[in-house]
């Protein structure tokens, strides 16, 4: 999804971005985390502990075209651990690439942990690309799947920007942001908001397309009724259910409509079929038992800033169930033992935090 046109600064993962030292307080919720720098999708691992993608907030170069200009690479991207209460970061001095103040960040994105050290990590890109040529060797990690271990090393286990750049799944102008992944068969799935698509990485490295969301129309902002314009899908999730379907988040591209977001139920080999509707940007999900929460960024639209809720989804509804509003830009979700987990100020510099909510 090329980011243009956008009147909030929207963030190279497909989100608004704002550059704070710390969030505006919320009423609900407990903090388990803070200072983080633009926090985005979070897991539990095997063993209970909770770890946070921090996007980081880019460098003095060199620099790319990104979605809403220059965007400058740094290695400050991170992954926060948050062990018996206590904070800690177990990965640093990751890729990653924003504008000069630290805005419109994109780097680590999801992390996701088949044991107690073994882990995956999808890297955000934000970009066409060909556009991360530009950058050193450690920022070829960008739009890729890394694995590794905590304490050793981290390789390439999939180029999802260069599987974009090769197979361009939905026909646009090529453009690639890994986000969300789950486990998948062995392997995993990853959310690209860029390509519109959510592709396979088998165990082997190999990627194919999982399913790709199209353009719909939408209503061009201050035009008469009835003046369209297309509007990218951009899918920000994707989570197995309980029924071994998948479920996709969708954010939406510009204009962000209020009430203009689905969620996707996808049968492999089948087309994409909605879930729910009547969602406003939408940007992680997770199911706790049969029941299916997400979490929308800005409830209002991102035209009217990233005030956001985390929300209840039940089966065909078109209106979900607000279970906390008021939050700031709130941008991931894990669920563990009753309590919902989500990161807010994601698009803030060192005053990103994670609450943690009863359900």
């Amino acid at each position: 999804m090329r980011l243009r046109h956008l009147t909030t600064a929207v963030a190279a993962l497909a989100l608004p971005s704002l550059v704070l030292l710390a969030p505006p307080a919320i009423a609900d919720g407990s903090v388990v985390a803070s200072g983080l720098n633009n926090p985005r999708h979070l897991s539990f691992s095997p063993t209970g502990d909770l770890y946070v993608a921090e996007a980081g907030r880019g460098g003095s170069g060199p620099c790319i075209v990104g979605g809403e200009g220059p965007a400058c690479f740094g290695l400050t991207g991170s992954v926060t651990r948050i062990r018996n209460g206590t904070q800690s970061r177990v990965l640093s001095g990751l890729p990653s690439v924003a504008a000069e103040d630290g805005s419109n960040a994109a780097g680590p994105a999801d992390i996701q942990l088949t044991g107690s050290k073994k882990y995956a990590l999808s890297m955000g890109l934000g970009a066409a690309p060909s556009e991360r040529a530009k950058l050193p060797a450690a920022g070829q990690k960008l739009g890729t799947l890394q694995s590794g271990m905590l304490g050793g090393s981290m390789s390439t286990l999939a180029d999802l920007a260069g599987y974009e750049q090769w197979a361009n799944p939905d026909g646009g102008v090529p453009d690639s942001n890994p986000v969300g992944i789950t486990r998948f068969r062995g392997g995993y799935l990853a959310a690209d908001a860029g390509a519109n698509a959510v592709n396979q990485v088998r165990p082997n490295g190999s990627v194919s397309t999982m399913a790709v969301f199209h353009d719909t129309m939408a209503q061009v902002p201050g035009a008469p009724p009835g003046v369209l314009m297309p509007m990218q899908a951009v899918p920000t999730s994707v989570v197995v259910g309980p029924d071994d379907a998948l479920y996709v988040s969708q954010l939406t591209g510009f204009p962000f409509p209020v009430g203009g977001s689905t969620i996707w139920r996808v049968v492999p080999g089948s087309a994409p079929t909605p879930y729910a509707t009547g969602l406003t940007n939408v940007t992680d999900l997770a199911f706790n038992g049969d029941q299916l929460y997400a979490v929308q960024i800005a409830a209002g639209g991102l035209l009217a800033g990233p005030v956001g809720s985390l929300v209840k989804v039940d089966a065909g509804s078109t209106s979900p169930t607000t279970v906390a509003g008021g939050l700031f830009a709130p941008y991931g979700l894990a669920i563990r033992d009753g309590r919902a987990y989500v990161t807010t100020c994601a698009v803030c510099v060192g005053g990103g935090e994670v609450h943690a909510f009863p359900l």
